[in-house]
């Protein structure tokens, strides 16, 4: 079982995070780039008088702002230089705890907004790869950034990017509404170089089960 902070203290001595964010290998042609794929912490999901997927959204519970310092404290360890927010509340709230506890500055992005129910995969696969690339070429200048989204969202870069469907599957069997990650859950994302990026679910606010690799 994955254990709280267990694998923020692994992560925080992996080799790509002790490194410049700038170093290259002789056979690399560009700096390594470090993404946080983060799901926003547990809103109010009684709430029925707003929709889930429009701003502002259901805002977080107690016990969400607990998560979402959890997952700062996780991203400290880590380095992240900078933490993208959707424009929900629920992802504000939990980035801005992320920017208290981290101390990295926080700005708004609403290409990573939740998965709206008027669109298709394909849309926002479109806009979240729109601003993936950016933070993609910002990360390999200033050292790992935190994009604070939804599952939705979340999963599909997941399965843009070639995670093995059992694995995935493994994750959304676990996670409320089928979610490839917990609420303040934390995806890592590195790319070395023009290398194919390597996805690892690197934290979660409590328990869960890993895949058996």
């Amino acid at each position: 079982m994955g254990q709280p902070g267990v694998l923020a203290e692994r992560w925080k001595h992996t080799s790509f995070l002790s490194q410049p964010a700038n170093s290259m290998s002789k056979s690399q042609t560009k700096p390594t780039a470090t993404i946080f794929l983060a799901r926003h912490a547990t809103p109010d999901w009684s709430r029925r008088d707003i929709r889930y997927d429009v701003p502002p959204g259901p805002p977080l519970v107690p016990d969400g702002e607990t998560e979402a310092a959890k997952l700062g404290e996780f991203l400290r360890a880590a380095g992240v230089t900078k933490v993208y927010a959707s424009p929900l509340e629920r992802t504000r709230r939990t980035a801005e705890i992320v920017g208290e506890v981290s101390g990295a500055p926080v700005e708004e992005q609403s290409a990573i907004a939740e998965y709206r129910r008027e669109e298709d995969e394909a849309t926002v696969r479109t806009r979240m790869l729109t601003a993936w690339q950016a933070i993609v070429d910002e990360s390999r200048r200033h050292g790992p950034i935190a994009i604070v989204s939804h599952g939705g969202p979340v999963r599909v870069l997941l399965e843009h990017f070639g995670v093995d469907h059992d694995e995935l599957w493994h994750y959304r069997r676990q996670f409320d509404h089928q979610n490839p990650l917990p609420p303040a859950g934390v995806w890592a994302v590195t790319i070395n170089g023009d290398e194919q990026p390597q996805l690892e679910l690197a934290f979660s606010p409590g328990p869960f089960t890993r895949y058996p690799n």
